[in-house]
């Protein structure tokens, strides 16, 4: 079989210039939202190219949409299409801020479809597989697309919406699935549960974990941690929102780096202060224009996802898509500034699952003034046989690691809480 081609950086960019041109004319004037900002903005439709759209369109924040749906009630005015044009509505997970409501086109949710189907393909699954779902199956959009994509491609498709943790460990092992979707906390705390059940991990079919919904699946420690807990399977990372779809997939080379499917998307990465892009390799904010997602577009949308690009544009897989080293790092209003050094949340999980041992941890953030500190308790595994010493071994992991001194705490098993979904592990105090 010839190896696959795949275009070139100019090609890429050609076909994102073609492709926003096609946008914007669907878009405007028809969107309220959009064409009120752009009046306002005193910007005109046409662009030029890239470097004129990223001159002059403003971006479009978060607080702006639920400001807009708050105004209009409930769907907001960013609507290209009049309202029976429109067959899906999900909402965002409201974890850092105001839930928002999203309405598809059947147009819309075929692209976003097809765009999953992208990180099911690359995770390499096929119309063999059966597919086991461990979500909930709420409002969130991600579950629904998720599901469907998988459907369309032939696979067996299980959802576990409904059920407890032990019947969906037992689902797993009886319908014999061979790839779980869920996020990387849910997936660790199915083998906790399978271990207190003396279920058998090691018996399982399971070859394919697809983790998504927080930064786990591209840290190293818990990528680790997950693979040794599902022994025989690859942990597959991606990442998407509800407002904006699937966004990624891994990289069938190099784990934990993410690629930016860029014929659906224009990304870019940008400083959080200045709103100017970063050069190649340091951390920014990921912002985000959907190509093909007219019925409610976002253009040039802040995600808050803190990301850091490869320093080169050349991918070893042989892909010249955006390439995002550690996946999603954080949240622009997670990282923390401790005595002048900036602690991201990714960067705490890595070392915490890097030392072995710890079952799941909280780590608590105080604040006063502007001046910021944070603890951490930690639970050990059963195997742990020294609490204190744990706790020791895990300060002295964290000061070499940030050169600073975070009191850790260890706990008694079973005493923090464990997730389903999005884990919020970090609490303001």
């Amino acid at each position: 079989m010839a190896a696959e081609i795949f275009p070139k950086r100019h090609v890429i960019s050609q076909r994102q210039a073609e492709s926003l041109v096609n946008l914007l004319r669907a878009v405007l004037p028809a969107n309220p939202f959009y064409a009120a900002k752009y009046e306002a903005a005193g910007v005109s439709p046409k662009v030029s190219g890239l470097g004129h759209f990223y001159d002059r369109f403003p971006f479009t924040t978060k607080a702006e949409i639920a400001a807009d749906q708050l105004a209009s009630p409930i769907y907001g005015t960013n609507l290209t299409y009049p309202l029976e044009r429109y067959t899906r509505c999900h909402q965002t997970s409201g974890t850092s801020g105001t839930p928002l409501r999203w309405l598809d086109t059947p147009e819309s949710w075929e692209w976003m479809l097809g765009n999953w189907q992208t990180i099911l393909r690359i995770a390499n699954v096929t119309r063999d597989d059966t597919v086991f779902f461990a979500f909930s199956f709420g409002p969130f959009l991600g579950f629904w697309l998720a599901f469907e994509a998988a459907g369309k491609l032939g696979c067996r498709c299980l959802p576990g919406g409904g059920m407890s943790t032990v019947a969906r460990v037992r689902a797993i092992m009886d319908h014999r699935a061979t790839v779980l979707c869920c996020t990387p906390t849910y997936a660790l705390h199915l083998a906790e549960v399978a271990a207190s059940e003396k279920i058998d991990l090691g018996t399982s079919s399971v070859r394919t974990l697809i983790v998504a919904g927080e930064p786990g699946g591209s840290i190293p420690g818990t990528r680790a941690r997950l693979e040794a807990l599902w022994p025989g399977a690859r942990v597959q990372d991606h990442h998407g929102m509800t407002e904006v779809g699937p966004v990624t997939y891994e990289c069938p080379v190099r784990p934990g780096v993410l690629h930016v499917m860029e014929g659906a998307y224009i990304a870019e990465i940008i400083d959080p202060a200045t709103g100017q892009h970063v050069p190649s390799g340091e951390a920014g904010e990921l912002v985000l224009t959907t190509l093909g997602r007219l019925g409610s577009p976002l253009i040039r949308y802040r995600t808050g996802d803190l990301v850091r690009s490869a320093l080169d544009s050349h991918c070893e897989c042989g892909r010249n898509e955006l390439a995002l080293e550690g996946g999603i790092l954080g949240r622009t209003d997670d990282m923390v500034c401790i005595r002048g050094v900036n602690v991201y949340p990714s960067s705490v999980e890595e070392i915490l699952r890097a030392h072995g041992g710890v079952a799941e941890y909280q780590v608590m953030v105080q604040r006063t003034d502007s001046l910021a500190e944070i603890s951490i308790q930690a639970e050990p595994l059963p195997s742990v046989a020294n609490a204190a010493a744990f706790a020791e071994e895990l300060e002295r992991a964290l000061q070499t690691a940030f050169n600073l001194r975070i009191p850790v705490t260890a706990v008694a098993p079973g005493s923090l809480p464990r997730f389903e979904m999005k884990a919020k592990r970090w609490v303001q105090m």
